[in-house]
């Protein structure tokens, strides 16, 4: 056992500070980027989180130019840029794809900008890297509390929109409809991307941020369909590949005799990927689907989700407690009880029928 303990965990991994920063900013980065996933996944804005990685670069790279915490640029131009993305048009998938384009245009051409400016005034050594792939070793200790406040500020914004968010990520006509003030939602959402894709361009990299918001999200909406679970499901992936790569990435140091470590955000980005594909196995994928038709009172877990329900023509989903009492009352005629059709009184007239 004592073999197995040396050979998985190198000497000084738990006592090393770098690593323990790793961890720590390297967790909380991989809960926020899972839950903002979940919901980038279901409105299919993936492209849009790319976008808003380059343009955290462009915003990291400057920062570091002008001598600031490359984190303000990368969550400060990313604000930026989801708004103006908002701006132009995302509720429609030809606005979207319009405005993430130009968005994506303007940002890769400031990042070059920035970029050479800030490797040939040779004020900042290694800056390409720092921005484009990241560098999580080197986080200094202060950044930390610039972490957990940019954190709250993400999840707070999903949280304010929750129940809004979820019905305009079904339809935003319906939402609309139904009185969502959509473009409010619209506008946190965008501000929970740009802060998450910011702290996980810290992480990983501007260029690799997406990988740790799209992958855990859409490896946990592979395994099960519930809203709830796949954040559950999300956070457990993303923070399980974040500290195994960090770990990988202190035990390959180790690896070749002129101790020459490999990068964290490589390692990070092969578990996620390793794991999405894992997740795509008929096996798991049939553990999935029983789980979900186990958990659906009337066994349809595995066709019909959380949100879907939130849009079913009869308008029972629009809040949580409508869809417990159609739930209740689903349960009371498999049970034998009478059943009541909220707002009329055919529902009665045809069960009497059958009885």
């Amino acid at each position: 056992m004592h073999k197995l303990y040396t050979w998985v965990f190198e000497p000084g991994f738990f006592s090393n500070a770098p690593v323990h920063v790793a961890a720590l900013i390297g967790g909380v980065v991989a809960v926020v980027s899972a839950v903002v996933g979940v919901f980038t996944v279901m409105r299919g804005q993936s492209f849009g989180g790319h976008a808003l990685g380059d343009v955290s670069a462009a915003g990291g790279s400057g920062a570091l130019l002008i001598g600031l915490n490359p984190l303000l640029g990368f969550v400060g131009l990313g604000i930026v840029g989801g708004g103006v993305m908002d701006m132009i048009g995302v509720r429609r998938v030809r606005g979207r794809d319009l405005a993430t384009g130009i968005v994506l245009g303007a940002a890769i051409g400031l990042s070059a900008l920035f970029l050479y400016l800030d490797t040939t005034s040779g004020a900042t050594t290694g800056a390409t890297q720092q921005i484009l792939f990241g560098s999580i070793f080197t986080i200094p200790s202060g950044t930390i509390p610039f972490v957990a406040i940019f954190s709250v500020i993400s999840l707070a914004s999903i949280a304010a929109g929750w129940r809004p968010l979820l019905l305009s990520t079904v339809s935003t006509d319906i939402a609309a409809a139904r009185g969502v003030p959509v473009r409010l939602v619209g506008l946190l959402y965008m501000l929970a991307l740009a802060v998450s894709v910011g702290l996980s361009s810290l992480a990983v990299g501007a260029i690799l941020s997406t990988a740790l918001l799209i992958g855990p999200a859409a490896a946990a909406l592979r395994l099960t369909r519930r809203v709830g679970w796949a954040l559950a499901v999300a956070c457990l992936i993303g923070v399980g590949a974040t500290w195994l790569g960090v770990l990988l990435a202190y035990d390959s140091y180790y690896w070749w005799s002129g101790h020459q470590g490999l990068p964290v955000s490589f390692f990070i980005v092969a578990v996620v990927f390793t794991t999405y594909l894992l997740s795509g196995l008929p096996a798991a994928r049939a553990v999935a689907g029983h789980r979900d038709t186990a958990s659906e009172p009337e066994g349809r877990g595995a066709a019909w989700t959380e949100e879907q329900n939130l849009s079913e023509p009869e308008g029972r989903g629009a809040a949580w407690t409508e869809e417990r009492e159609a739930r209740d009352e689903r349960r009371a005629t498999r049970e034998g009880g009478a059943f009541r059709r909220p707002g009329g009184e055919r529902g009665n007239r045809a069960c009497s029928r059958v009885s």
